[in-house]
């Protein structure tokens, strides 16, 4: 049997027996094993900055579960950090963003905001390490405009100041997604060189956009990421998520030079066809709430997106992350239906 991972090949154009599968947020909450990690670390950040522990949560679903791939454990909020921003996390509450330093601060930052992720590079370097060969990990960053809306809110919201900043703002915005293009764009590479075999950019926050904002803040950014790790010489595939665009997911799949297109719980089974049929893989879309729900009605969606996607290249996942209440049985039913295999019982 071959040793390439199944997400791989399936990045590459392949259409399989059956699709790879990982669950966003698969590390993470709904483990009781990571709580207990977690509860030794002395905050989020020095969390995702110890690779010691990032690397072991990356690994605690793959333990568990018959996943294909593994997501490094960090956070999208990693950058902003480097180039010199406060970042914290309030529990209960998520994350909190100091005063935006001016974009010149910001431009100057970009050479050493790399080397200040380095740990992240170690935890990839652990994590390939330990996995089996034909188990992938993917690198991730948030992608710029939605990096961008918490850098300028200072903490995740309806975003409606950021859209309003990108109206009466244009080229400050430009100037602060430049930044963002460029020090993501090595980062991804630094991942890519540390061991990812796939990279994701999450566009979280790509919804309520007009077509020409979405193609400015969107859709030019990514191109520009992908492109930039390209002339680096990285040629590691591809997953953008331009989350909750709706019909501008169709502009974003023919624009961005990705290798596949993540899809959130709304998209039409029409829609993922149209972007199979362009050549690009696919993968979601999953409703996370209806994981964490249960019952025949959990299978009958597996078996739906399964038979409505599964004739060209696809990638099982959800249309968004895991919940922390989830119950692990469920995870474990949906991922034995996808791949025949059973979860391991792993001690907390």
């Amino acid at each position: 049997m071959s040793e390439t991972p199944r997400l791989l090949r399936v990045l590459s154009g392949e259409t399989l027996d059956r699709p790879p599968v990982w669950f966003m947020r698969q590390a993470g909450r709904s483990l009781p094993e990571y709580r207990e990690l977690r509860s030794r670390a002395k905050d989020f950040i020095a969390f995702c900055f110890d690779p010691e522990m990032a690397a072991e949560a990356t690994l605690q679903p793959m333990r568990r579960f018959p996943m294909d791939a593994a997501i490094v454990f960090a956070d999208i909020l990693l950058i902003p950090l480097a180039l010199g921003q406060d970042v914290w996390f309030e529990a209960g509450e998520g994350p909190r963003l100091g005063a935006l330093p001016a974009i010149g601060d910001l431009q100057d930052a970009i050479d050493g905001s790399t080397a200040k992720l380095a740990n992240i590079g170690e935890t990839l370097e652990r994590v390939r390490a330990e996995l089996e060969p034909e188990r992938a990990l993917i690198g991730f960053a948030g992608a710029p405009w939605t990096v961008a809306t918490y850098m300028l809110e200072g903490r995740g919201s309806q975003r409606e100041a950021a859209r309003r900043y990108a109206y009466e703002h244009p080229e400050e915005l430009d100037g602060l997604l430049d930044v963002l293009v460029e020090a993501t764009a090595r980062y991804l590479v630094m991942q890519a060189r540390s061991g990812a075999q796939a990279l994701k950019l999450f566009e979280s926050w790509a919804d309520n956009l007009a077509e020409d904002v979405f193609e400015r803040i969107v859709i030019r950014p990514h191109a520009r990421i992908v492109e930039k790790v390209r002339a680096a010489g990285v040629d590691t595939p591809f997953i953008g998520f331009p989350r909750s665009a709706g019909a501008l997911v169709d502009n974003y799949a023919g624009a961005v030079p990705v290798q596949a297109v993540a899809l959130d719980t709304q998209a039409s089974a029409a829609l993922g066809r149209r972007i199979q049929a362009d050549g690009k893989a696919i993968q979601g879309a999953l409703d996370n709430l209806l994981l964490l729900a249960g019952g025949p009605a959990l299978d009958s969606r597996v078996d739906q997106l399964l038979e409505q996607w599964g004739s060209g290249p696809y990638i099982f996942n959800l249309g968004h992350g895991v919940m922390p209440d989830t119950p692990v049985q469920h995870i474990a039913r949906v991922v034995e239906r996808v791949t025949g295999k059973k979860a391991k019982a792993v001690a907390a």
